[in-house]
């Protein structure tokens, strides 16, 4: 017998429907999410034993190495097939085939990683379906304090998740939301907020809580420390380059595109470059609690 579950993340609700799954009771990221009233679903999400044969033209290769997920896009009539391996050269780990718009897909996960599987189906599900609603799927960490969120923005590597430590260690009253895929909304009063998720890269942060957004911090390591604004134009990129988006879609990218020029115009956008220490913290803290 078919089976339903639902979840909410940034006020956005998504179902999962088919027979039940024996590692979904495991997938303890998502408890946190479960939404048991009743509202529109972004996308509904079945499992299925195996996927129809399609006529397929390819549309994009992750190229983003060893030690990194590989994805592979293809167009279909029916709308798009997605393939993702964990690592490359591993197992394929899913098969998942979406309508064009992402309201619907059907997710065959071989067995291989069903945990992979279905986060990264979910993940890129949400980040594409949540676009006409405001809703930015980010790569930051991110940090409650005094009521707001401050995100911080930048390439693998650069520090984002040492300078959440930074603040948690050395700023009083700080705590973490979330520490690889946080959401940021434009929401329908124009305010921006910035909501937990249950994705979080390795830092198992999965919390269901949302403040304002106080501002955006891109991290750039230097032998010093200093922080400016960034202008309208480079806050835009640097929105931009950390989100989950994907340009060949072009319509989701108009809702892209307006969600970021809105927020730009109101949210401080800022960077730092700075040593891992506390006094970079201090500095960060100081300039965006006033910004």
């Amino acid at each position: 017998m078919g089976m339903k579950w639902s979840y909410k993340v940034a006020g956005l609700r998504f179902t999962i429907e088919g027979a039940n799954p024996s590692f979904l009771g495991s997938m303890g990221n998502l408890s946190p999410f479960v939404c048991l009233e009743a509202a529109e679903d972004i996308f509904i999400l079945h499992f299925v034993p195996s996927l129809d044969t399609q006529e397929e033209t390819p549309v994009f290769q992750t190229q983003d190495g060893p030690g990194f997920p590989e994805i592979g896009i293809w167009e279909t009539p029916k709308g798009y097939l997605f393939r993702m391996r964990p690592l490359p050269g591993r197992p394929l780990a899913s098969e998942v085939l979406t309508t064009k718009d992402f309201r619907e897909a059907w997710l065959h996960a071989t067995g291989t990683d069903d945990h992979f599987a279905l986060n990264n189906t979910l993940m890129l599900l949400y980040a594409f379906a949540s676009a006409p609603y405001g809703a930015l799927e980010m790569h930051a960490s991110v940090v409650m304090n005094a009521g707001k969120g401050y995100l911080f923005l930048g390439k693998s590597g650069t520090g984002k998740s040492t300078h959440s430590k930074l603040w948690l260690r050395h700023i009083p009253g700080t705590e973490l939301l979330n520490d690889d895929n946080p959401i940021l909304r434009l929401m329908p009063d124009g305010t921006v907020r910035v909501f937990g998720s249950p994705w979080s890269g390795k830092t198992p942060c999965y919390k269901n809580e949302d403040v304002p957004a106080g501002a955006v911090v891109r991290i750039r390591q230097a032998p010093f420390n200093k922080i400016e604004r960034l202008p309208l134009i480079q806050a835009y990129a640097s929105l931009m380059a950390s989100a989950s988006s994907f340009r060949p879609f072009s319509t989701l990218s108009d809702h892209w595109h307006h969600t970021l020029e809105s927020m730009v115009a109101t949210l401080p956008c800022y960077v730092l470059d700075c040593l891992p220490d506390e006094a970079a913290a201090q500095l960060c803290h100081s300039t965006v609690s006033h910004g």
